[in-house]
């Protein structure tokens, strides 16, 4: 518990102070890019409330320290963290750095965490994909791709006030919850002290958009919930896989959706922005139409519908954690009825009860 409220005290207090003095620094930390088709505010917000989450960490984890030693998961999952979260604040100040070189950082801190953690995939529950795990660097490999994978697939749907914050928090009590239920500490407490940090940054990203997560934030938390999905299931093999997929399935289910539209679909590079983005569709279509004289109060409704459609995923994930078929029928029916969705607002015939 102290642990937490540290996390959240210091990032809530980092992030008042990068508010208060944006006057400072903003020409290097300052969001003023109005143009781009994911772009929504009107004015200059800095776009480094990474920082503050970073500092929530490093002061819990340093008082955790304090009390048991070095030599602990806190402080290596932290170390392993760095280089993901420096290239994505890199990104934030120069606006300079590629999707290559991200997700380059983000694989040296999941050999890192494969290394000092022993975190690793080693089973689907999928008979002819599990043998694959007999051959050598496989299991490396697809824990590598998982952990890259999510990293960029926070940041991707990093698109309104709130939204991958929140959708982050809501993962990490329910990684909580299921490590509580398994009696593993370390987890229960590296899940929670990210969830104070995020929220300590939150109240004020949400609903005004004071500040913004920056690629520093969205890597650094889109990291820490793949290694503790991955680190859980690898800890207690009686945890299913597919829980650690399903709870993060919206994120993942808009990154594959992102590369199938933009690769197949229009014959595009993935990595390259776009504006029809789940939630981008939610705020042009459905909520903007709305509030035609209000953006702020269009984009601070939008994260509710995407926090609704991350929850259809972590809640059968928390109840059937340990049965992988119905994990494995729960997402299937969350990728029917995401493209389901997806395809009506597109089309014009949103639902009643959607709208």
């Amino acid at each position: 518990m102290l642990g937490l409220i540290t996390a959240f005290l210091v990032s809530f207090a980092i992030t008042l102070l990068i508010i208060r003095t944006k006057h400072l620094h903003k020409q290097f930390s300052g969001d003023s890019d109005f143009s781009g088709p994911q772009k929504f505010h009107q004015t200059s917000v800095p776009r480094i409330g990474g920082i503050s989450i970073a500092g929530g960490l490093f002061a819990a984890i340093l008082i955790k320290a304090m009390d048991i030693g070095l030599e602990n998961p806190a402080v290596a999952l932290l170390l392993c963290a760095i280089p993901t979260f420096a290239i994505g604040l890199t990104e934030d100040l120069t606006k300079k750095i590629g999707v290559r070189q991200r997700l380059l950082f983000t694989t040296i801190s999941a050999l890192c965490a494969i290394y000092l953690l022993g975190l690793q995939i080693t089973k689907l529950d999928i008979v002819i994909i599990d043998f694959l795990f007999t051959l050598p660097l496989f299991g490396v490999l697809l824990t590598v791709v998982a952990i890259t994978g999510l990293a960029n697939a926070y940041n991707i749907i990093d698109g309104f006030n709130g939204l991958s914050s929140m959708v982050g928090i809501i993962t990490l009590l329910a990684l909580s919850y299921i490590a509580f239920i398994v009696g593993d500490t370390a987890i229960i407490f590296l899940a929670l002290v990210m969830a104070g940090a995020i929220f300590g940054f939150f109240i004020w990203n949400y609903p005004q958009g004071l500040i913004f997560l920056g690629d520093g934030g969205a890597y650094l938390i889109g990291f820490w919930i793949a290694a503790l999905s991955i680190w859980l299931c690898a800890r207690h093999p009686e945890v299913s896989p597919w829980f650690a997929l399903l709870i993060n399935g919206y994120p993942i289910m808009e990154t594959l959706f992102t590369i199938y539209r933009r690769k197949i679909h229009q014959g595009k590079s993935p990595g390259l922005p776009d504006g029809i983005h789940f939630h981008t569709l939610i705020y042009r279509r459905i909520l903007l139409a709305k509030h035609d004289n209000s953006a702020l109060a269009a984009n601070a409704r939008t994260a509710p519908y995407l926090w609704i459609l991350a929850a259809l995923c972590i809640i059968p994930a928390v109840l059937w954690w340990q049965s992988t078929p119905i994990l494995m029928g729960a997402c299937a029916l969350f990728m029917v009825s995401y493209v389901w969705l997806y395809t009506q607002i597109v089309q014009f015939k949103m639902p009643k009860w959607f709208v």
